[in-house]
């Protein structure tokens, strides 16, 4: 029986519930069926390799990776993962600015002007993508804005998006009120003391722009959003700075309303907590790769970039994070959970989402965050 029919018939038991995820992933694993086509990495090289380190943003997204990637993975291959998180893409990137070479390899970084960024800073890898065949069920559309950074080669690939929307405690605010008013419930006087927000300065101005009726891609009244985040600020709780502290907020309603990340407010649905979640139009819009940081181990990553995104692991974790997988829903079977999760598009075009445009936040990214820096801080 070939590697593709025997996946099939256990992709089929695993959606009919005679597999868990767990034995799934450990049969596939064990078979070499996560790694599509047995592909001719250079053995001595990956031997050599005792570990790659990989960054991303915690909590439960954090706990999905390394339950049904990272454990897996070090099974097959003896190859160990080493964790570690971030609150920010700031932060993280300030981190390795300043770290030795090859000390961080893979990072879960969110958006495309993060991965201009790093391609501006010459920290892209060229991955080999003869070593990364499950490529071919990835939206083509998510591929081809980071080709198009970096010549036509990738330094990453495309692993999940989402949104962040609005997330609101149904007990206090209505999903009429939230249809009314939208991003502009986040500058609701009577709601001052119980208005979350991230302490992210693109986000912040995303925000702002869709309250003072401005394209967040192209905004032209810089004063009005000052003003706005100005606003904001006087109403807030607390800025949050990571997905866990968001949740955390919102379970024990120290927080009534904040913008949020969708698959973090499943979470919280999926637990009990009456939370709505809705996009404003022309809300934030993202989408996440894995990115191979320069100075890596190139085929060891490319073992764990191919691991990962093999349709069986790359669902696995999807529907432990909650985040619609990179799969093209055209050519991949994503099961029942995934198709109901926020921001997931079945056709796989994502034109409903509006993504932030590179060349304009990144070029704006040393004044404006300076300026919000100062707001943040009370000025």
């Amino acid at each position: 029986m070939d590697d593709s029919k025997r996946y099939e018939r256990l992709l089929e038991r695993y959606k009919n519930g005679d597999l868990d995820r767990r034995k799934f992933l450990g049969l596939i694993g064990a078979a070499g069926l996560a790694y599509g086509l047995h592909t001719p990495f250079a053995k001595s090289a990956l031997a050599a390799t005792k570990e790659v380190r990989f960054d991303g943003w915690g909590g439960v997204v954090s706990e999905a990776f390394r339950k049904h990637a990272f454990d897996p993975y070090t099974k097959k291959t003896n190859i160990k993962v080493v964790d570690g998180t971030f609150g920010s893409g700031d932060e993280y990137l300030s981190r390795v600015k300043a770290s030795q070479n090859g000390e961080y390899n893979i990072a879960h970084l969110s958006g495309v002007f993060d991965y201009a960024r790093y391609h501006g800073l010459g920290l892209t890898s060229e991955l080999n993508e003869a070593n990364i065949p499950n490529l071919k069920y990835v939206i083509p559309k998510l591929a081809d804005v980071f080709r198009g950074i970096t010549n036509g080669k990738l330094s990453c690939v495309p692993y999940d998006y989402g949104t962040t929307g609005l997330a609101y405690n149904r007990k206090y605010i209505t999903d009429d009120e939230m249809k009314e008013k939208g991003a502009n419930i986040l500058l609701e006087k009577r709601l001052k003391g119980k208005v979350g927000g991230w302490g992210d300065w693109r986000t912040r101005i995303w925000y702002a722009s869709l309250q003072t009726g401005q394209d967040p891609n192209g905004a032209k009244d810089m004063d009005a959003i000052w003003e706005a985040l100005r606003t904001h600020r006087d109403l807030l709780l607390k800025y949050w700075g990571s997905g866990a502290e968001l949740m955390s907020l919102l379970a024990e309603e120290e927080i009534y309303v904040t913008e949020a990340w969708s698959g973090r407010v499943f979470a919280l649905q999926e637990q009990g907590h009456d939370i709505g979640y809705m996009d404003p139009p022309n809300g934030f819009g993202w989408q996440e790769c894995l990115f191979v940081i320069k100075g890596s181990p190139m085929e060891a990553c490319e073992e764990l970039l191919n691991f990962m995104l093999a349709p069986a692991t790359s669902i696995a974790v999807a529907e432990g994070q909650n985040y619609p997988p990179a799969l093209d829903p055209t050519k991949v079977d994503l099961g029942k959970k995934i198709p109901t999760l926020p921001a997931f598009d079945p056709n796989g075009t994502l034109e409903g989402l509006t993504f932030a445009n590179p060349e304009y936040w990144n070029s704006n990214e040393q004044e404006w965050s300076k300026k919000f820096g100062r707001i943040q801080k009370g000025y």
